[in-house]
C-alpha cells in the first residue's frame, strides 16, 4: 500500500513538473532565478498544493496575446523607438496640444475637460475608483454624457475595484454607463490569472483626446480630502493619433475582459517620424517585458542623464547593473523616490539596489510626500511617462501603458515637472546593513520575485 502511494506520489510529482516545464517553454514564462527556485522547490515537495496554485497564479504571459500589426514600420533613426517596434509596439506618430499637468489640481480640471468634451464615446481605464469625492464626482460625470447620448465604457480591475472602497457599480449601470470588471477574483482560470492586474489608466474622448499617466480615480491621486492627504503624481494630455492607438488598446481590453473576439488592429501608415510619441504597453498580452526592454536598452544607449522618478524602486539584477554601469561610466543617473512610500515592505526592499547605485556614483534623492509618478527620461530625446512602476509586479506582470516621448520640447516639460517635484528632495545617505538587517532585505526581496 505504502509502495503503492509513493509510486503514485512520484508520478504526479513528475506530472507537476513537466506541466512547470511546458508552460514555462511554450508561454515564454521569464522569471526571477529565485522565483524559478521557489516554484520547482514547492512543485517537488508539496505538489498537490503547488500545481493548483500554479495554475492559479503561476503563468504571466496568455496564450491569447494582442496581434501583431500586420503593417511593417519604416526604420527609426531613435533607437529605442526602433526597439520598440521591433517589440510589436506601433511606430511614433504625432499628438497634438500635450499638457503636463503641474499638480493634482491641473490634473483634475483636464479630466473634467476631457468628460465634459466627449459628444459620441467616452472610454475609461483605471485600477482604482474611488468612493470618495473625486470618484464620486467622475461617477456623475460619467453619467451625465451618458444620458446625454454618449456611449461610455469603464473598465475597472477586477482586485482594484474593491481597494477604492467599493465604488457603486450598480449606479453606473443605471445611468446608462457600460461597466466591466477586468478578471475578477472569482473567475475561470482561462480568463486569466488573478494575479495579473489592469493597471492601465487612461481616459479617451471621441477617439481623439487622450488624458493618461500614473493617478487613479480616486481623491489621494489629485488633491485629496479630509481623510486622505494628496499624494504627488504625474498624468498628461493631448490630442491626435497617438489618442486613435489609445483608444484601439481599450477596445482590445475591453473585448478582453467581455470574453470577445480581439478587434482588428489598429494600422497605423509607415512613419519616419523621430519626434513624435510612442504607445508603449505591456503585460501578459505582449510576447515580450517591453517596459523593461526598452529601460534596459536605454541604460546603455544613455549618454548623458537618466533621471527616473517612481514610487516602488525594487530593480531585477540585470537592470540595476544597466543602471549601475551607466552611473560608472558617467552619465548623470538620478532617482526621486517617496521617503516613505505607502508600502512598507517596498521600501524596505529598495535600500540594497539604492546602496548599489550610489556605490556607483548615482544620485539617490527623497522627497518627504508620497510620490505616486512614474516617468524616466534619457538624455534630450526620450521621456517614458505612465502607470508601470519600477519593481518586479509593474515591470513582469501588470498590464500597463506608457507613453515615450522623442520631441525635444516634450522631454522638457517632463523634465521641468522633475525639476520642479525634485526642489525639496533630500539626499539618500547609504549606511551598510547590519547582519539582520542584511538578512531581512534578502528576505523581503526573495519573496517581492516570487510572484
Amino acid at each position: 500500500m505504502l509502495s503503492t502511494w509513493l509510486s503514485l506520489h512520484g508520478v504526479f510529482t513528475l506530472f507537476s513538473l513537466l506541466v512547470y516545464v511546458l508552460m514555462s517553454h511554450t508561454l515564454h514564462q521569464r522569471r526571477h532565478p529565485s522565483a524559478a527556485i521557489g516554484w520547482v522547490m514547492l512543485l517537488g515537495l508539496l505538489p498537490y498544493l503547488g500545481l493548483p496554485l500554479y495554475l492559479l497564479f503561476g503563468t504571466r504571459k496568455l496564450t491569447r496575446q494582442r496581434a501583431v500589426r500586420a503593417l511593417p514600420t519604416a526604420p527609426h533613426r531613435n533607437t529605442l523607438a526602433a526597439l520598440a517596434a521591433a517589440l510589436g509596439q506601433p511606430p511614433p506618430v504625432g499628438y497634438e496640444a500635450l499638457a503636463v499637468h503641474a499638480d493634482g489640481a491641473a490634473a483634475r480640471t483636464a479630466l473634467w475637460a476631457a468628460i465634459d468634451r466627449a459628444t459620441h464615446s467616452l472610454d475609461v481605464s483605471t485600477f482604482i475608483l474611488g468612493r470618495d469625492g473625486l470618484g464620486d464626482a467622475v461617477v456623475a460625470r460619467l453619467i451625465a454624457r451618458a444620458r446625454a447620448g454618449v456611449r461610455v465604457r469603464v473598465l475597472l480591475d477586477g482586485m482594484g475595484r474593491y481597494l477604492g472602497g467599493h465604488v457603486d457599480l450598480g449606479a453606473l449601470g443605471a445611468g446608462g454607463v457600460q461597466v466591466r470588471l477586468f478578471v475578477p477574483p472569482l473567475h475561470s482560470p482561462l480568463r486569466g490569472r488573478t494575479n495579473l492586474r489592469n493597471h492601465r489608466k487612461l481616459v479617451i474622448a471621441d477617439d481623439q483626446f487622450l488624458w493618461c499617466g500614473g493617478r487613479n480615480l480616486a481623491a489621494e491621486y489629485f488633491v485629496g480630502d479630509q481623510n486622505k492627504p494628496a499624494w504627488h503624481d504625474l498624468s498628461f494630455n493631448l490630442s491626435g493619433t497617438l489618442a486613435q492607438q489609445a483608444s484601439a488598446l481599450f477596445a482590445h481590453d475591453w473585448a478582453f475582459a467581455g470574453d470577445e473576439p480581439h478587434p482588428a488592429a489598429f494600422e497605423t501608415r509607415q512613419s519616419e517620424l523621430s519626434s513624435g510619441a510612442q504607445l508603449i504597453a505591456s503585460g501578459p498580452d505582449q510576447r515580450d517585458d517591453t517596459v523593461y526592454a526598452l529601460l534596459i536598452s536605454a541604460c546603455y544607449r544613455a549618454e548623458q542623464r537618466i533621471q527616473i522618478a517612481t514610487p516602488y524602486f525594487v530593480p531585477d539584477d540585470a537592470l540595476l547593473i544597466a543602471l549601475a554601469l551607466a552611473a560608472r561610466r558617467g552619465v548623470l543617473v538620478e532617482l526621486l523616490l517617496p521617503a516613505h512610500s505607502n508600502h512598507h515592505l517596498a521600501d524596505w526592499a529598495r535600500h540594497r539596489a539604492l546602496r548599489t547605485l550610489v556605490e556607483a556614483g548615482a544620485r539617490v534623492r527623497l522627497v518627504p510626500h508620497m510620490l505616486h509618478a512614474k516617468l524616466i527620461i534619457v538624455d534630450a530625446d526620450w521621456a517614458l511617462a505612465g502607470s508601470a512602476n519600477l519593481d518586479s509586479r509593474s515591470l513582469f506582470l501588470n498590464y500597463e501603458l506608457m507613453v515615450a516621448f522623442h520631441a525635444p520640447d516634450a522631454v522638457t516639460a517632463f523634465a521641468d515637472w522633475y525639476q520642479h517635484e525634485s526642489i525639496n528632495a533630500q539626499t539618500y545617505v547609504s549606511h551598510p546593513p547590519g547582519l539582520w538587517r542584511d538578512l531581512g532585505e534578502g528576505l523581503v526581496l526573495w519573496l517581492a520575485f516570487q510572484l
